[in-house]
C-alpha cells in the first residue's frame, strides 16, 4: 500500500503538469505595444522681438575730398531701436536646423558733428551738425547647430546671409555758425547682409520653445537722398553715405514645431 501511494501521487503530478502545458499552449502569446519613436525632425514657425545696438564705421560725402579740412568732433552713432521678426524653419535632427526670417528694424536716430576749414589757414569756418533716421527690412537664411540639451535648455550657435533694405530718412545738416541748413529726401538701398548667432532655447513642451538670442549683424551701406540747401538756390547733387553699418542685437522669441 505504501508503494502504491507514491505512484498515485506521481501520476497525479504528471497529469497536472501536462494539463497546464496544454492550457499554456492554447493561450495566445503576450503582446507588448512598442513605444513610439521620438520625432526629431520637422517644420517649425518662429516669431521674435528685440532691440538693436547699432554703429556705423563712417559717413562720407564728396565734399569731404575737397581741399577743405573736415574734422569730426563726434564721428556719429545710432540710438537703439526695436526689431520685430518672423520666420519658418526645418529641423533635420537633434543638431541641425535652418530657417528663413523676415524682420522690420524700427527707426534709429543718428547724430554726428564735424567742423571745417575751407582754406586750410588753421581757422575753423563752421560746423555741420548732422541728424537722420535709419530703418531696415532684413531678410536672412540661417543655419544653426544645437549643442545638446540639459534639463530642457539647449544652447546653439549659427550664421546667416541675406539682404537688407536700408532706408535713411529726415536727413539734415545744420551749420549754426553760418546760419545754413541742408536737407535730403528719403532714400532706400538694398545691400548684402550677414549675421552670427548665439543663444539658448528652453523647451516648455515638445512643440513649444522659448528662445533668447544674441546676434551680430552687418547690414552693409546706406545713403540719403541728394543734399539740397534750405533756400533752394545752392543744390548739392550728392548724397551722404553711411558706410559699414553693424549691430549687436538681442531678442526674445518663440518656436512652435509641427511634430
Amino acid at each position: 500500500m505504501r508503494a502504491v501511494r507514491p505512484l498515485i501521487l506521481g501520476l497525479s503530478a504528471t497529469t497536472l503538469l501536462g494539463g497546464a502545458s496544454a492550457l499554456a499552449a492554447d493561450m495566445p502569446a503576450p503582446y507588448f505595444e512598442p513605444l513610439p519613436e521620438a520625432v526629431v525632425g520637422g517644420w517649425y514657425l518662429r516669431g521674435y522681438i528685440g532691440m538693436t545696438n547699432q554703429s556705423v564705421d563712417k559717413i562720407d560725402n564728396v565734399l569731404f575730398a575737397a581741399p577743405a579740412v573736415f574734422q569730426f568732433l563726434d564721428s556719429g552713432g545710432f540710438d537703439s531701436s526695436p526689431l520685430f521678426g518672423a520666420g519658418v524653419g526645418y529641423r533635420f535632427n537633434d543638431w541641425i536646423r535652418v530657417d528663413v526670417t523676415g524682420e522690420y528694424r524700427g527707426k534709429a536716430a543718428f547724430r554726428a558733428l564735424d567742423r571745417y576749414d575751407i582754406t586750410g589757414d588753421g581757422i575753423w569756418d563752421g560746423t555741420n551738425d548732422y541728424s537722420a533716421s535709419k530703418s531696415e527690412w532684413l531678410f536672412l537664411a540661417n543655419a544653426y547647430v544645437d549643442l545638446g540639451t540639459w534639463y530642457g535648455i539647449t544652447p546653439y550657435v549659427g550664421a546667416g546671409i541675406g539682404t537688407s533694405r536700408n532706408t535713411i530718412s529726415h536727413f539734415q545738416d545744420v551749420n549754426v555758425p553760418n546760419n545754413a541748413v541742408a536737407y535730403a529726401g528719403d532714400s532706400s538701398k538694398w545691400d548684402f547682409a550677414w549675421a552670427l548667432h548665439a543663444g539658448v532655447g528652453y523647451e516648455v513642451t515638445p512643440a513649444f520653445t522659448v528662445d533668447l538670442g544674441y546676434r551680430y549683424i552687418n547690414l552693409g551701406d546706406a545713403q540719403s537722398g541728394d543734399l539740397i540747401a534750405s533756400d533752394g538756390t545752392n543744390v548739392i547733387y550728392n548724397p551722404m553715405y553711411f558706410k559699414d553699418i553693424t549691430s549687436h542685437d538681442v531678442y526674445l522669441g518663440v518656436r512652435y514645431a509641427f511634430n
